[in-house]
């Protein structure tokens, strides 16, 4: 039998944050009755297959009402369809009514998930081997490991506790250029960022523009989270202030809808002219590299996504505000966790320091010692918990912090796994 080298295999089959994720997934399959305030996904509970069925019939509908034959609605679901999806006129009447974003539906391609829609302007952006992206870090694994994956080089853009600092970036971007490269785009989720569940302020969001046309920079917005704020408080995103589309926005609908449809999207209105002076849509012209990815994203999951649009008006905050109530309520719970079994000190000079996030599924501890691998082993086997080591979104750094989550459990499950956590740095310090 033929037996390979792993050496002689792609980096990203040995990158080391894969590795780390499958180690945490692996760890979580060993020890099931621990609490996992690791996994960032939705709550189970939101969601029944019956709710599939009746989305799937509700967008069936909407495109008989809309005139189409049955013949045309068979071909539109179970054929192949357009590269760049069939949801573009939804999902932009989405954004206008969520986001005050305006786009046209021509401009949104719908993804087989936000991964792929990283992976397609990742690709597209950055043609040469002198094409680096910026990204705000602590990083998004799924960022870091698309540009693995495409041979892109990542510049880490380090974050304050307040966030992502314009002039940083710019100071990076020109460092970037001082040594022979050019800083095609930034990447940032602006909304309670995975992992440090920071936002940005509306004044940085402007600045940031600023910067970004100063240092001809465009920018990738990422926004899974905008929606769970533990407030009302408007959040424009980067997109929605935007006047010289310099931003990309990306979404998903796996937080808000459903997780297992896989279907996420990138707006990219951007004007694209070619050597004839001829003008297209920077989405269009992506949909050469999305037809050599995935063909098209499933029509099935589509419907499914689209169902969810068509029942609540086109307007996810209106369709999701039982999720919003649920997510504020955990996240309230997991930092009154913290507040409860690491008691702040008078003087300000604590052992375990957590920041504060304003909304989103995280929030991040650290710890007066090394949070790895080891220690989550003996966390899982001893003590019933686990958690994900911040420096698994660092290049290099986060060592002893880690990342807590609090969107997978019910509350009372949050209270006892902090509780648990709190037993774990008792005893190793």
């Amino acid at each position: 039998m033929v037996e390979l080298s792993r050496a002689e295999l792609h980096v990203s089959v040995s990158d080391p944050v894969a590795t780390s994720m499958n180690f945490l997934n692996e760890i979580a399959g060993r020890y099931p009755d621990a609490i996992s305030l690791a996994a960032g996904r939705p709550y189970d509970g939101f969601y029944s297959t019956e709710d599939v069925q009746r989305y799937f019939a509700s967008y069936v509908d909407h495109l008989r009402d809309g005139g189409l034959s049955e013949e045309q609605v068979r071909r539109l679901l179970l054929q192949y369809g357009r590269t760049n999806g069939q949801l573009g006129s939804l999902i932009a009447t989405m954004l206008e009514k969520d986001e005050g974003i305006m786009v046209a539906p021509e401009s949104v391609m719908v993804t087989a998930g936000c991964q792929e829609a990283m992976i397609i302007a990742l690709r597209a952006l950055c043609p040469g081997p002198g094409d680096v992206v910026l990204a705000a870090e602590p990083c998004y694994v799924g960022l870091t490991g698309a540009a693995r994956i495409l041979g892109v080089d990542v510049v880490p853009v380090p974050e304050s506790p307040a966030g992502l600092g314009p002039e940083t970036v710019a100071e990076v971007a020109r460092a970037v250029r001082a040594a022979g490269k050019r800083p095609r785009a930034l990447y940032l989720v602006p909304n309670f960022s995975n992992p440090s569940g920071v936002s940005l302020p509306v004044a940085t969001r402007r600045r940031l523009l600023d910067v970004a046309a100063e240092q001809d920079l465009l920018l990738l917005e990422d926004d899974p989270y905008g929606l769970f704020g533990l407030d009302d408080e408007p959040r424009p995103t980067l997109k929605s202030l935007d006047t010289e589309g310099r931003v990309l926005y990306l979404g998903s609908f796996a937080k808000s809808c459903f997780p297992g449809a896989r279907v996420g999207f990138l707006v990219a209105d951007q004007t694209v002219v070619d050597a004839e002076g001829r003008r297209t849509l920077l989405a269009e012209e992506m949909s050469a590299v999305k037809s050599m990815l995935t063909v098209n994203t499933s029509p099935i999951s589509q419907a499914v996504i689209g169902g969810v649009l068509v029942e609540s008006g086109c307007s996810l905050r209106a369709a999701n505000r039982d999720k919003v109530e649920f997510y504020r309520d955990n996240l309230r719970t997991l930092l009154a966790a913290l507040e409860r079994h690491f008691p702040r000190s008078p003087s300000g000079e604590d052992a375990v320091r957590w920041n504060v996030p304003r909304g989103g599924f995280f929030a991040v501890v650290a710890l007066p010692f090394e949070a790895d691998e080891k220690l989550l082993e003996i966390s899982a086997e001893q003590f019933g918990v686990l958690w994900t080591p911040m420096r698994f979104f660092y290049s290099d750094g986060g060592a002893n912090a880690l990342r807590l989550s609090c969107s997978y459990l019910k509350a009372e499950q949050i209270a006892e796994g902090v509780h648990r956590l709190s037993r774990l740095v008792a005893a190793a310090a």
